[in-house]
C-alpha cells in the first residue's frame, strides 16, 4: 500500500488529468450527477415518507370511520330521504357479531365557545372513550388522557390540544387543573397533548370530554355521532368495513344495495394505496440513480480507455525501462478510483446541500411537504463503497489494454 504515499504516483494521475481536462471534468460530472440524483432522490422520498407517518402515524393503520346519513332507495315501508342516526346499541351488535374487531369506538362531535379569564376561541368540542388513546396515540405534553373513572362518573373534565392551549393560556403556564368554561359550564383541564393532523380540529384544536358528559351535557341519550373500528391483525380491514356496513343496513331497515345511508373513511386502505407508492418511489429511486451511476462510471471506463492509447508509446518506455505489468495496471485502477471516489464525493455533498435548502424551504412549519427529507448514513456508505468497487472494476478494461500490448510494439506507436 505504500504506492499510495508515493508523489511520482500522485504525480502520473495529475499530468494524465491535466492532459484531458474537458473530457475529464465531463465524466466527472457525469458520475457526481449520478449520485446526487441518488441522493436527492432519496431524501425526497424520505421526506414524503416522514410527512405521511406525521399526518398518519399516531393512527392504528387498521382503522375505518362509520357515521350514518340518508337512505338512497325505499325500503320495508321506508321512503327515500330517511335520516339515519347510530346508537350505542348499534356498536354493541357490532361487537357481538363481527369477526375480527379489535376496538369499536364511539364519538361524539359539536363546536362550542371555550373561555379562560379574558381569552377565548371556538373550538372541536368531542366525547370520548379513553379507548380512543389506544387507536390514536396522544403525545402528551402535560398530565393524562380521559380514563375509565371519568367515564363512570361523568367529570367534567377536559384534554386540551396545544394549539388550544396557546389561545387560551399564557406562555410557559401549566394549564392542568386549570378550570376553562365550556359552553358556560367548568371543566377541569386534566391533559394536554401535541398538536396532530388526521383526527385534528384543523388549526384551531380540539377538547376532549368524556363521552358519558357529553351524552349528559348536550342530551345526546343513546345517539352517537360516528364510530372508529380496528381490526386485529391478520384481518381484512376492507372486509370488516363491508360486514359492518351490511349489518347496519339490517339493524336501520336499509336496503342492502343502498351505498349512500351509511358513509365510511377507510384508512387502512387508503394507508396501503400511499404505502405502496412510497415503495414505488424508493424502487423507482434506486434504478434511475444506480443506471444514471454506471453509465458515469462506463465513461470513466472509456476516457481512461482513451488515455491509455495516447499513452501507449510511454507505457512502452516503462515496460522496457523494467516496469512490471501489475504496476501498470495498478497505476491505472488507482486513476480510476480516484476520479470515481471525487465524483462521489462532489455527488453526496452537493445532494446534502440541496436537502438542506428543500428541508429549509419545504420541510418547516404545519404545511411542511417533506418532512426532514435525509438519506441514512448506511444508504450513503453503500452508495460509496459500490462506486468504488465499480471504479475498480471498469478500471480493469483500460489496465489490461495498457499490459496486453508489447513493450516493443508500444514503442514503434507514432
Amino acid at each position: 500500500m505504500s504506492f499510495l504515499f508515493d508523489k511520482d504516483t500522485w504525480q502520473e494521475i495529475y499530468s494524465s488529468i491535466r492532459k484531458n481536462k474537458i473530457r475529464t471534468g465531463i465524466t466527472i460530472v457525469g458520475v457526481m450527477w449520478g449520485l446526487f440524483l441518488l441522493v436527492v432522490l432519496l431524501g425526497a422520498a424520505k421526506g414524503l415518507e416522514n410527512n405521511f407517518n406525521k399526518l398518519f402515524g399516531n393512527f392504528a393503520t387498521n382503522s375505518v370511520f362509520i357515521w350514518a346519513q340518508q337512505t338512497s332507495k325505499p325500503f320495508k315501508g321506508f321512503q327515500e330521504g330517511k335520516r339515519l342516526t347510530l346508537k350505542m346499541s348499534d356498536l354493541q351488535s357490532i361487537r357481538n357479531e363481527i369477526e375480527g374487531l379489535e376496538f369499536v369506538v364511539p364519538r361524539l362531535q359539536t363546536q362550542a365557545l371555550a373561555i379562560n379569564n379574558f381569552k377565548s376561541g371556538t373550538f372541536g368540542i368531542y366525547g370520548d372513550y379513553p379507548t380512543l388513546d389506544k387507536i390514536q396515540k396522544k403525545d402528551l405534553i402535560y398530565g393524562r388522557f380521559i380514563n375509565e373513572n371519568d367515564i363512570k362518573e361523568k367529570k367534567k373534565v377536559c384534554v386540551i390540544e396545544e394549539e388550544i392551549y396557546k389561545q387560551l393560556f399564557d406562555k410557559d403556564v401549566n394549564p392542568i387543573g386549570v378550570y376553562i368554561k365550556i359552553n358556560n359550564i367548568n371543566y377541569k383541564v386534566v391533559g394536554m397533548y401535541k398538536q396532530g393532523q388526521i383526527g385534528s380540529g384543523g388549526p384551531q384544536g380540539n377538547i376532549h370530554i368524556p363521552f358519558t358528559t357529553f351524552q349528559q351535557v348536550y342530551n345526546m341519550g343513546d345517539k352517537v355521532g360516528w364510530m372508529i373500528i380496528t381490526g386485529k391483525s391478520g384481518f381484512d380491514i376492507t372486509q370488516i368495513e363491508a360486514d359492518v356496513k351490511l349489518l347496519l343496513k339490517n339493524l336501520h331497515k336499509v336496503h342492502p344495495d343502498d351505498i349512500r345511508a351509511f358513509g365510511s373513511f377507510n384508512l387502512g386502505k387508503e394507508i396501503a394505496k400511499i404505502t405502496g407508492f412510497l415503495t414505488g418511489m424508493q424502487f423507482l429511486t434506486w434504478f434511475v440513480g444506480i443506471a444514471t451511476l454506471i453509465a458515469g462510471v462506463f465513461a470513466i471506463g472509456n476516457i481512461l480507455l482513451i488515455t491509455v492509447k495516447e499513452r501507449t508509446k510511454e507505457i512502452g518506455i516503462r515496460r522496457a525501462l523494467g516496469a512490471k505489468p501489475w504496476e501498470i495496471k495498478r497505476q491505472i485502477i488507482l486513476e480510476s478510483v480516484f476520479l470515481t471516489s471525487i465524483a462521489g464525493a462532489l455527488g453526496i455533498i452537493s445532494g446534502g446541500l440541496v436537502l438542506m435548502l428543500i428541508d429549509f424551504k419545504m420541510g418547516q412549519g404545519p404545511d411542511a411537504t417533506l418532512t426532514n427529507p435525509t438519506v441514512d448514513i448506511p444508504v450513503i456508505i453503500i452508495a460509496a463503497i459500490t462506486l468504488v468497487v465499480l471504479g475498480t472494476l471498469i478500471g480493469l478494461i483500460p489496465a489490461h489494454t495498457a499490459v496486453s500490448i508489447r513493450p516493443i510494439e508500444a514503442l514503434r506507436e507514432e
